[in-house]
């Protein structure tokens, strides 16, 4: 966890935007509706930002009110019956690579985006947030709202479904 001083809106909107942003993306928000869904995320964080512990994880608790948002987002888009990118980004590097860097990070970046869109959206929350934003299992039961028994679970048949996707997608991309 980040040491901070009292979080002010600014200081969490500077400091996290690109992390919600991201997040955003790895909950399965369309490129397309990125901007409405971290704007929504922001416009709760104001709302809610006086019931904020600062002895929390900023980081999970901006991923929990991420996730409620992706969830929302993914629900009107449905209602509005569009077909959401259940594809996660992931962040790209700030260096200048190679060619072959490049495109071994595209193919790396690729394979991960689909072995996440085949979770369900629960382990993909519980996934997300604990492997790839570093949470503790307590701060993403809180985050999300669920048990910490949940958490724990959905975790490790997460890993496993995971583990399992990127096998079976990585023997099809080698017989291609």
């Amino acid at each position: 966890m980040i040491e901070m001083p009292e979080p002010t809106f600014r200081l969490l909107y500077e400091r996290y935007f690109d992390h919600v942003w991201h997040t955003l993306r790895r909950f399965g928000v369309a490129e397309r509706e990125l901007e409405d869904a971290a704007h929504d995320v922001f416009v709760v964080v104001h709302r809610k930002l006086a019931e904020f512990d600062p002895e929390r994880s900023a980081r999970a608790w901006l991923g929990g009110i991420a996730w409620r948002v992706a969830a929302d987002t993914r629900r009107r888009a449905h209602h509005r019956r569009e077909q959401l990118d259940a594809r996660a980004g992931l962040d790209r590097t700030t260096r200048a690579p190679g060619p072959d860097e490049v495109l071994a990070a595209r193919e790396a970046r690729a394979l991960v985006e689909e072995a996440l869109a085949e979770l369900d959206l629960d382990r993909r929350a519980v996934l997300v947030l604990c492997d790839i934003d570093g949470a503790s299992g307590p701060e993403a039961a809180e985050a999300l709202a669920i048990p910490l028994n949940t958490v724990y679970s959905r975790l490790r048949t997460a890993r496993a479904r995971f583990r399992a996707a990127v096998r079976r997608l990585t023997l099809i991309r080698g017989a291609a």
